[in-house]
């Protein structure tokens, strides 16, 4: 039996990887302007980084890839995202104690859940992510999401969208906890077996349910807003007045809930609206996070805010409105050797090609003139360098311009500056 890549994983290679590197390229620079820094955590982390206390959530309960070590109880889990990780990091090595807060910081790698592989949704997939750490304000909730919509727009994205909502304070929560406990118990047994065990843990998720979310009840469930108090009415506004101020387009959507417990106040979903992203069609989502750093350990009080995209589902989007964002470049020369008895010369100039800056490839599967024309082309050089057992014994290369089809031969020591002045 062939080898064959397991479910839900994929191969970059090739001509795809350009696009990628195109895409995290651009991720880098926007994180240079707007002063972020990277951070690289372990790929998997102590179990108890991801499953805290009563979490709700699907892919703690459901998705994570768990093992125990050889000959040992300690329980290690595949990071299924990159926010508890950046944060268990910013305690443990004590970056809150910088004089300068909030500490900024960028990630970009695998992540692993194990769920139904489908179209923009695999089981190892690739994000990159934004945390702000440190402090409590709505400047900073608009700055990541000025961040988010930034980049997005640079690449060229039109159909997307931004929705917004708060969580409140977590008075303003349990509040809201309690009243939709209220709410669905005479329905409770109608749930699906997830809300069930929602219904107890956290009742908010029951409103990003996918099973029950057409059915008539689920419509009329109570709102956020109606029970946020003064301050978290307050916080709200200010992030809703500031994006106006900022000509950010957003659309309040009182059923955003996210789909981790750790988030409060702001929280949101970047969107794409081209039919062809079908139900995957959320690119970028985040919010802030009260109580996550002291959960880990840190200050009381010290809050957080952040987002994340999935890379691949990024260029879904991308292909959806037929974007492209990088092809494989040509290469600036292509050596032909020509002669059996040139090639150590032909590799030599090539080399020297290559020292001096120049993007080239020769032969080696010593084929024909014609085959190495092929090769040329495929290649979309800007010269062929050709080379025989004659330019061999003169130390001398024949350079042939492809768009002009004008040959020239000239000796070795003069291609450097014979290319200069052509790429020039």
């Amino acid at each position: 039996m062939a080898y064959q890549i397991p479910r839900g994983t994929a191969d970059v290679f090739q001509e795809k990887s350009y696009s990628w590197q195109a895409l995290e390229e651009r991720l880098r620079q926007f994180c240079y302007l707007y002063n972020y820094d990277e951070i690289r955590t372990p790929i998997f982390e102590h179990t108890n980084v991801f499953k805290r206390e009563n979490d709700s959530s699907d892919m703690v309960n459901k998705e994570m890839y768990t093992f125990t070590l050889p000959n040992s109880s300690t329980s290690l889990t595949l990071r299924p995202e990159g926010t508890a990780g950046t944060v268990r990091s910013f305690v443990e090595n004590k970056m809150y104690a910088n004089p300068d807060l909030p500490v900024k910081l960028y990630y970009m790698g695998p992540m692993f859940r194990h769920e139904r592989p489908q179209k923009g949704r695999m089981r190892i997939f690739n994000q990159f992510g934004i945390e702000c750490l440190g402090n409590k304000s709505p400047y900073t909730d608009v700055e990541s999401i000025v961040l988010a919509f930034s980049i997005l727009k640079s690449l060229g994205l039109k159909d997307i969208k931004v929705c917004l909502n708060t969580l409140g304070d977590d008075a303003s929560r349990n509040a809201y906890r309690e009243a939709l406990k209220d709410y669905f118990k005479p329905y409770l047994e109608d749930l699906c077996t997830d809300c069930k065990r929602r219904y107890q843990q956290n009742p908010l998720r029951i409103l990003d349910c996918k099973v029950d979310h057409d059915k008539e009840y689920m419509k009329h469930a109570p709102s956020m807003k109606d029970y946020l108090n003064e301050e978290s009415k307050k916080y709200f506004d200010t992030v809703c007045q500031l994006l106006e101020t900022l000509d950010i387009p957003y659309e309040v959507d009182d059923r955003l809930v996210r789909g981790l417990d750790y988030y409060s106040h702001t929280v949101f979903e970047i969107v794409s609206v081209n039919s062809s992203m079908g139900a995957q069609s959320t690119v970028l989502a985040g919010g802030r996070y009260d109580n996550l750093i002291s959960y880990f350990g840190g200050p009381e009080g010290m809050s957080g805010i952040g987002w994340a995209l999935g890379m691949e589902r990024i260029l879904l989007a991308l292909e959806a409105e037929g974007i492209v964002l990088e092809e494989k470049p040509g290469l600036d020369a292509y050596v032909m050797c020509l002669d059996s008895q040139a090639q150590t010369y032909a590799f030599e100039i090539l080399t020297q090609l290559r020292a001096n800056g120049f993007r080239a490839d020769m032969d080696y599967l010593q084929r024909g003139f014609k085959g190495q024309f092929k090769a040329v082309a495929r290649s979309k050089a800007k010269f062929a360098i050709l080379i025989g057992s004659n330019e061999m014994d003169s130390q001398e290369v024949s350079i042939k311009n492809i768009e002009t089809q004008v040959q020239t031969t000239i000796s070795r020591n003069e291609i450097i500056d014979f290319l200069d002045k052509e790429f020039d």
